[in-house]
């Protein structure tokens, strides 16, 4: 989170009017009646829930057309054309393909997807949610004839058929039962996040197979905060410091409804999450997801005593910056938008003092955010006035690893430093082919 970052694959960005509602040129079928249009569009409202559009759909490209590259351990993959274009999409799939397909990683003609489809957590999509992105998929998108790319993993990692193994020791079939005990909110928010959410697939520790840690709150590490593709997705339990322990109820929702709130702001793959799905969701489900992710038991951190404000160190330095390397830097190019008080100017502004990302043990959304910048948040059209710029081309590694050390340090945050190390790393990593 400037938060919660997948957190964090990465990150995607524009307002989607194709989800609020059928475009006008889809495939519906002539004679529709207005049952068939209801269960289109709440399929479009549960692709939104899903954030399916943000990889689904290139930058600059069609709707659901596919074509955007993903890194993964092993290479580069394309993820596929999914509008219901017959030849190149996936308008020949029945109800129980789509469903295969989006519960099991198994297309029509019997291949196993990469896990990088959440499947895991789709499994767990009940049947008449399944119908009704079905008839949106079918009914609701412009087919789009538009081959589909091969990935860029050499052979012999690219042979599908290990991935049954995959399947068999990893995947746990079935759709979300209602937990005994919890209230109606609670098991709503828990298949939200837990299904077509799928939270976990970012913000989950993952194993040497690349699978999920956990998959619900029985596991210590669900949603404890995991590294992926340059890109800490933040910790979601009730950990004080890197977690949501010292947010409210509202503001998580406020964060899940803009993309800021008092703590933190979104960034990386985060802001497309905000920008593609969990704005348009209703107060009802937002407050769902909230009320479950607010149940979730402390995990993780970086074993700092609970954060408590103080700034007066690191008002002595900001007097004397010549005395301190991060110190000129944060003066020079960080202190007029996050304040002298790094406090910021929240939520247009995101505060550096006691957020979470700050906190955090794993410095890589920091680096990452400092080199690259990120993309607007775009909320009801208009995009965020004040979007964190890259300074790859303007700071060195010595500079990046100095401020973000100061920065960690300041203001009580009590957080690891930086080394230039972990910057030139980063750098290398995620500006290859920029």
């Amino acid at each position: 989170m400037k938060n919660m970052l997948k957190g964090l694959g990465a990150a995607l960005c524009v307002a989607l009017p194709f989800l609020a509602q059928a475009p006008a040129d889809a495939a519906t079928p002539a004679g529709a009646g207005a049952a068939d249009q209801a269960l289109v569009q709440r399929g479009a409202y549960l692709a939104q829930l899903g954030d399916c559009a943000a990889c689904h759909t290139a930058p600059k490209g069609k709707p659901f057309a596919g074509g955007l590259p993903m890194n993964t351990p092993m290479g580069r993959i394309y993820v596929t054309n999914i509008t219901p274009d017959a030849q190149t999409g996936i308008g020949g799939y029945t109800e129980a393909d789509f469903a295969r397909a989006l519960r099991e990683g198994v297309a029509k003609d019997g291949h196993n997807l990469y896990p990088a489809m959440p499947y895991p957590s789709y499994a767990k999509v009940n049947d008449d949610d399944v119908k009704a992105l079905y008839a949106f998929f079918m009914h609701g998108v412009a087919p789009v004839q538009q081959a589909n790319r091969e990935s860029d993993i050499k052979w012999p990692l690219n042979m599908r058929w290990p991935l049954m193994f995959w399947n068999m020791a990893f995947l746990q079939k079935g759709a979300y039962r209602d937990k005994p005990g919890k209230d109606v909110a609670w098991n709503r928010g828990a298949y939200l996040v837990q299904g077509l959410g799928h939270c976990g697939s970012c913000h989950t520790p993952r194993g040497v197979a690349f699978q999920e840690s956990e998959l619900d709150e029985s596991g210590s590490a669900f949603l404890s905060g995991a590294l992926l593709d340059g890109w800490f997705a933040s910790n979601l339990t009730g950990e004080h410091n890197a977690g949501l322990g010292r947010w409210s109820d509202e503001d998580l929702r406020t964060f899940l409804k803009t993309g800021a709130n008092r703590h933190a702001s979104a960034f990386g793959a985060m802001t497309s999450v905000i920008n593609n799905s969990t704005q348009a969701l209703s107060d009802q489900d937002i407050a769902a997801m909230s009320a479950y992710l607010k149940s979730l038991p402390p995990v993780g951190g970086n074993g700092a005593a609970a954060y408590t404000y103080d700034p007066q160190a690191t008002k002595v330095s900001l007097d004397r910056p010549a005395n301190d390397a991060g110190a000129r830097v944060y003066t020079a190019f960080c202190m007029h938008c996050h304040g002298v008080d790094g406090r910021g100017f929240a939520p247009m502004l995101a505060p550096l003092a006691g957020n979470p990302n700050v906190l955090a043990k794993d410095a890589s959304s920091l680096i990452n955010v400092t080199l690259n910048g990120t993309g607007d948040l775009v909320i009801n059209g208009v995009p965020s006035p004040f979007p964190m710029p890259g300074f790859a081309a303007v700071l060195d590694d010595k500079q990046i690893a100095d401020v973000l050390s100061f920065v960690r340090a300041g203001w009580n945050n009590g957080a690891p430093a930086v080394g230039a190390a972990e910057v030139a790393k980063l750098r290398q990593s995620t500006q290859a082919g920029r």
